[in-house]
């Protein structure tokens, strides 16, 4: 990863605890969801479990029949390393529609401000079944909104408005305990699965061991695609 990958965890012995007890409330409540897609090994690389990889209410961005492929990742809407990759997954996504499974996963970090809001705002969007438009829109405008130490809720707004959304019904939604212990459901299965920083992808259940640029991806799925 390069160093505009923005890793977690690191910021202190409170983060860590605070990330930890959310595991354990998962743990105790239930609220992990149910058994997702199976997944298998990359060669050489240890897999994780594929109960925390994906869920049956995960966010498919593409989905394959044989399921030979399947990208999975963990993100934040704020990270700039996640909006640096942001091109590369859509140019996957356009080539290789219907072909792999494209899952992306909520992973708001605690350092960025409006990470949890833009995790809440692209649930809410996906209750009206405007899921995919709200994750494009929000890496489009990441450089409007990102880093800023205020809220951009207004801002949020206006894209829901921009995409068609019942503004009422997502208002509701944005603001329903509901909306967020569903980022909250991502959150716990990252950190069950050792996520540290974002963007983190794993690649047919295993951590994903190059560079997420478009060449990279395109090979490995090439190469899976032809075995």
């Amino acid at each position: 990863m390069t160093t505009n990958l923005k890793m977690s965890l690191g910021i202190g012995a409170v983060i860590a605890l605070i990330m930890a007890l959310i595991v354990a409330v998962f743990a105790m409540s239930g609220t992990t969801g149910g058994q997702g897609d199976q997944q298998s090994a990359a060669p050489g690389a240890s897999t994780v479990p594929a109960e925390f990889l994906v869920r049956d209410d995960s966010h498919r961005l593409s989905t394959a029949a044989d399921g030979k492929v399947t990208l999975v990742e963990f993100l934040d809407f704020e990270c700039e390393g996640c909006g640096a990759v942001f091109p590369h997954m859509e140019r996957i996504r356009a080539e290789y529609a219907g072909r792999i499974n494209l899952v992306v996963r909520y992973f708001p970090m605690p350092g960025h401000h409006n990470a949890d809001l833009a995790a809440r705002v692209a649930e809410a969007a996906a209750q009206q079944g405007k899921f995919e438009e709200m994750y494009t829109r929000l890496f489009e405008t990441q450089i409007q909104w990102g880093e800023a130490s205020e809220s951009k809720e207004a801002f949020f707004l206006d894209l829901a408005r921009e995409i068609g959304l019942d503004l009422d019904a997502f208002k509701r939604d944005l603001a329903a305990p509901e909306t967020a212990e569903r980022v909250k459901k991502d959150q716990g299965d990252g950190l069950a699965l050792g996520v540290q920083g974002t963007p983190t992808i794993f690649f047919n259940g295993a951590p994903l061991d190059v560079e997420p640029s478009y060449d990279n991806l395109k090979a490995k799925i090439d190469a899976a695609l032809a075995s």
